[in-house]
């Protein structure tokens, strides 16, 4: 038929090959690599958790504190008697009991309103990616665990369209590139306690590869100019690669790998590796859930994983499937806080089922399982 329709075809059977192709690469990453998942993987299912990602509140924009003063000796009249406080036993339990109603009254006040205060965590997250599809959920999560963050943008003007205004106490945003190790001055990172990276762009040429955004450059480069600029006093630096990077030379992920995707994340995870920070490295997925291109923080709030919640996390590059982006983003702030995830690489993917939320114990349970398979 091909060669019927196309004459040219008959003297150039190469051209044959360059019409199927992508016919074969489709066919073959549905069937092996984006519909199942390894019997090597640590399955968990957990009662849903329906304020996944949790909603953002209004926050303050200064501290909501109430200074408690010890209160003035007070006087207790009861018809013609005058008791005095601290004149007998009694009087001065009446007024310790009302000392405690008040403290008590105004603590509950206190806590009622500390979803919308400021910013308490002592935590400094550094997100270097923020715009894409897991950066975009990373950063509206911290803001709503009430976590300062610091974002590393190519065009800043994206953080409002993106995160709407935020205060600078809440959200620090940056113009950087990390594929031009000029951009990353010394003072940008000072005060950085964690950082998360989810730069990314897509494995085959695309409109995203525009202003050489390719793999080699942002893969690579990208990478090992972020690292190299990061000061020893990081805690945790979590970076996102993608399941296969150790295969890429292997059916089917060498099809993944034409233009070196693969290969240039695993050479960015081994830099990360051989530079001596503390790290975590999560390998999702085929990513599933959005990216969200309705730039409002709100959508991002409200944004789910259907039913798709059930979380699988494995080691040694053995899972396949899909991840939902809102559980990478989540995978990857639990992370920076589970002490035996350092030095570590984990492969996730979700499922349909009930998942663990932002449940941290669950996510422990979750990472450790998967060390113990």
């Amino acid at each position: 038929f091909f060669i019927l329709s196309f004459p040219c075809l008959a003297v150039r059977p190469f051209s044959l090959v360059i019409i199927c192709l992508p016919l074969v690469y489709q066919s073959v990453l549905n069937r092996f690599i984006f519909r199942g998942v390894a019997s090597m993987a640590t399955k968990i299912s957990f009662t849903p958790t329906h304020n996944f990602p949790p909603r953002l509140g209004n926050f303050a924009k200064y501290p909501q504190t109430i200074p408690l003063y010890p209160l003035q000796p007070l006087n207790v009249s009861h018809g013609n008697c005058h008791l005095k406080a601290g004149s007998g036993s009694a009087a001065a339990a009446k007024v310790q009991a009302l000392k405690e109603d008040l403290i008590e009254s105004l603590n509950s006040d206190t806590s009622a309103d500390s979803a919308t205060a400021s910013p308490s965590s002592s935590k400094l997250v550094l997100v270097v990616g923020g715009s894409g599809g897991v950066g975009q959920l990373v950063v509206a999560s911290l803001l709503t665990r009430g976590i300062k963050s610091r974002l590393f943008l190519r065009d800043p003007e994206r953080a409002t369209a993106l995160f709407g205004v935020q205060d600078n106490e809440k959200l620090e945003v940056l113009k950087a590139d990390t594929r031009n190790s000029a951009d990353l001055d010394p003072s940008m990172f000072e005060g950085v306690t964690h950082v998360i990276c989810t730069t990314g762009t897509t494995a085959f040429p695309s409109r995203r590869w525009d202003g050489d955004n390719t793999p080699e450059r942002v893969d690579w480069e990208g990478v090992r100019n972020l690292v190299s600029a990061l000061p020893p006093s990081v805690k945790r630096l979590v970076l996102v690669s993608s399941v296969g990077v150790t295969k890429f030379n292997e059916l089917p992920w060498s099809i993944m790998n034409l233009f070196g995707v693969l290969k240039y994340k695993k050479m960015g995870e081994d830099f990360v590796r051989q530079s001596g920070l503390p790290f975590t490295i999560i390998r999702p997925g085929r990513l599933t859930d959005g990216p969200y291109t309705s730039y409002d923080l709100n959508t991002l709030l409200k944004a789910t994983a259907g039913e798709r919640r059930a979380v699988i996390i494995g080691q040694g590059d053995k899972l396949v499937g899909e991840a939902s982006r809102l559980v990478v983003a989540e995978a990857c702030i639990q992370a920076l806080d589970i002490d035996f995830t350092e030095g570590n690489a984990y492969e996730i993917s979700s499922v349909v089922g009930e998942g663990p939320g932002s449940d941290p114990q669950k996510w422990r349970d979750l990472f450790e399982a998967a060390q113990n398979q």
